[in-house]
């Protein structure tokens, strides 16, 4: 049966579609806003998709991309909404309980805690009980997926995790200022050294071998290191349609702060 706890969330990248797919398989009704050129990395499991194809699907999961005045019918068919609105002009028209920001700006770009009767900001940039209710940690290590009901979550490390002991070199960023015009397609199995696109005359290339998991999307303007790719070393091409654990971990948490809040308990607080 389908949940009448109604939850928009700001952005459709990766991390929010973790979130949107766990709350929708728990039946809550998710809609969600993005920008009207989404710079997701990994997006083939990104709702932010419909963006650009109209429609896009995660794991047996429906996105749409609808006008304000097409959420409601959406809603009704069991299909996400995404609607191009960085503004959340649509708030009033939804109406949700629970806002969740995912935009992952590392700071709050306009959330305010009375957006809705709760407000959950994901990672730095927010503070439980000030601009929002609630954050939940994002930050990979021992406190992934915590709902913190006062206070900030860890800061931004500046690090990308690591995976099978590679760091920074599975990241992909623009080399220059310019329009990314993309050469290969996520999934495909590289070599070190090999062109993954272009910025104007530069190439864009990965420095180790694996599979590309993630890549912006083509056709975007980019800025001079701005992350725009991600090569994964393990060569698990079917990881690049399934969700990932931080994703799901992060989903969890939001999850577990909107039950909490539903369930009328006192806030709770720190010992």
């Amino acid at each position: 049966m389908v949940h009448d706890t109604r939850v928009l969330i700001k952005g459709a990248g990766d991390l929010a579609t973790g979130i949107a797919a766990r709350l929708w398989r728990a039946g809550f009704r998710v809609a969600m806003t993005e920008l009207a050129q989404p710079l997701a990395i990994r997006r083939t499991v990104a709702f932010s998709e419909a963006v650009y194809d109209g429609e896009t699907v995660v794991e047996g999961i429906k996105a749409r991309c609808v006008g304000p005045e097409s959420a409601e019918a959406s809603l009704n068919e069991d299909v996400i909404p995404v609607i191009v609105d960085p503004e959340l002009k649509c708030i009033r028209a939804l109406k949700p309980r629970v806002v969740v920001d995912a935009i992952l700006a590392k700071c709050n770009l306009g959330t305010r805690i009375d957006d809705a009767e709760l407000v959950i900001g994901l990672g730095p940039g927010f503070t439980a009980g000030q601009d929002v209710h609630a954050v939940v940690e994002t930050n990979r290590g021992h406190y992934l997926g915590r709902v913190l009901w006062t206070g900030c979550a860890q800061d931004d490390t500046g690090t990308p995790g690591s995976i099978d002991g590679i760091g920074h070199e599975r990241v992909i960023y623009a080399p220059a200022e310019g329009i990314f015009v993309c050469r290969q397609v996520i999934g495909a199995v590289l070599k070190a050294g090999e062109i993954l696109g272009w910025v104007g005359q530069t190439p864009v290339v990965t420095a180790i071998p694996g599979v590309l998991r993630g890549l912006i999307h083509d056709g975007v303007p980019v800025n001079p290191r701005m992350k725009i790719g991600d090569v994964d070393p393990r060569a698990r091409v079917e990881h690049c349609r399934a969700i990932s654990d931080k994703a799901l971990a992060v989903g969890g948490g939001v999850l577990e702060a909107i039950l909490y809040h539903l369930s009328g308990r006192n806030v709770p607080r720190p010992a």
